[in-house]
């Protein structure tokens, strides 16, 4: 599983900022008295908002418009340390107000299905894009780009056309941004560059107002400046934990621990626990090795996840040897005290010798099945 980095929106924007797509002139503030000094600074009404991974901030009460340093003062101070959606606000985004006649949504990312980038545009913007999606499909002007060949500028045009977007000084605006932005995707190796919204004021000015920049974490060796703008704090505490330890991990919202060696095989084993009825609680691969250090490494974090009730081994010996991984398990379960009842199932290359050292140890928390589906069968019912 690809893992990603989610900037805020100031960092975002910074980003943007450098592609040449035109943003809100803003300042960063961490305390009330920062705030007033930035909306001193920027003069004018302000938008506060509030900097969090996740979105509904402004039905949250995270976005407040500001007619003077004291007004933002104050909301900053109502801001700062608000819990939306579970993300803790630590720090604000002040920015000179827009006034706004339309809104547009714009955004590329990689349709994996496609193995492209894709755009989206649509004059439908400032609400989910998924709601424009399912009430006016056609409203909405999707166009991949081939990487082989590159950004087109006839696709602008395409795209501006399809969207009905009528006004030839903004087609123009919007024509240029949407090649900036196919810029910054590739030139930082995002996933993800989305504007929503994407605005143009009374005077026919077209800036994004937004922004959503999501950057391939296998790519961060190339971006240094983009690694130094992850927020680590605000991660996952589970995932931040197997940050530290290498340990290839994504949180999930069930309550079966999962644990194999093997991307696809880990892939295979959430559905299979889906398909009986149970709920994984994350995605956790050993890759090709068994031995206890990752075994634990892997316990440990899966083990701090609150939701866990039961956990599975899926283990397909090839390389890896189905004994060795026995052994890492034991050695493992020795080393730490785990409540939770175990589930191993063991296959491929020794299984026989695994499944056997597993039984005659014993422990009590520990229960040996032969296939996949019985497993997950098994860890389903300890799970409840």
């Amino acid at each position: 599983m690809a893992a990603a980095v989610d900037l805020y929106e100031y960092q975002g924007k910074q980003l943007f900022a450098r592609a040449g797509i035109p943003v809100s002139e803003g300042r960063v503030a961490e305390t009330p008295a920062e705030a007033r000094t930035a909306a001193e600074e920027l003069g004018g009404q302000v938008v506060v908002k509030a900097q969090v991974l996740v979105g509904g901030r402004g039905k949250a009460g995270g976005i407040k418009l500001a007619d003077s340093p004291d007004e933002a003062e104050a909301y900053a101070s109502d801001i700062l340390g608000m819990d939306i959606r579970g993300h803790v606000v630590r720090r604000l985004w002040l920015e000179r107000a827009s006034e706004i006649a339309k809104e547009y949504y714009l955004s590329i990312t990689f349709d994996r299905g496609e193995k492209k980038p894709l755009f989206m545009l649509t004059t439908q913007g400032g609400v989910d894009i998924e709601e424009v999606a399912a009430e006016s499909p056609e409203a909405l002007a999707k166009l991949h780009v081939d990487p082989l060949v590159g950004f087109q500028p006839w696709q602008a045009r395409w795209l501006c056309f399809t969207a009905a977007i009528e006004d030839v000084g903004e087609q123009k605006q919007v024509a240029a941004i949407v090649e900036n932005l196919y810029g910054a995707f590739v030139d930082f190796d995002a996933m993800l560059c989305e504007v929503n919204p994407l605005i143009v004021t009374p005077e026919g000015e077209v800036k994004a107002l937004d922004s959503k920049f999501t950057v391939d974490d296998n790519a961060l060796y190339r971006h240094p400046e983009v690694g130094e703008m992850r927020d680590v704090e605000a991660a996952d505490p589970q995932e931040r934990l197997a940050r530290e330890k290498d340990v290839t991990y994504v949180k999930l919202d069930g309550e079966v621990g999962i644990l194999g060696n093997g991307a696809g095989l880990v892939m295979s084993t959430l559905d299979v626990i889906d398909q009986v009825g149970g709920r994984p609680a994350n995605f956790c691969d050993l890759g090709g090795g068994g031995d206890a250090e990752g075994v634990v490494a892997a316990l440990e974090v899966i083990t701090t996840d609150p939701q866990v009730k039961a956990i599975l081994f899926n283990i397909f010996g090839g390389i890896t040897r189905c004994d060795e991984v026995a052994r890492g398990i034991l050695e493992a379960l020795e080393r730490m005290t785990i409540e939770h009842p175990i589930v191993v199932r063991l296959d491929g290359t020794n299984a026989e010798e695994g499944r056997r050292l597993l039984a005659e140890a014993s422990p009590a928390n520990l229960h040996v099945e032969e296939t996949m589906l019985s497993a997950a069968e098994r860890v389903v019912e300890l799970s409840r």
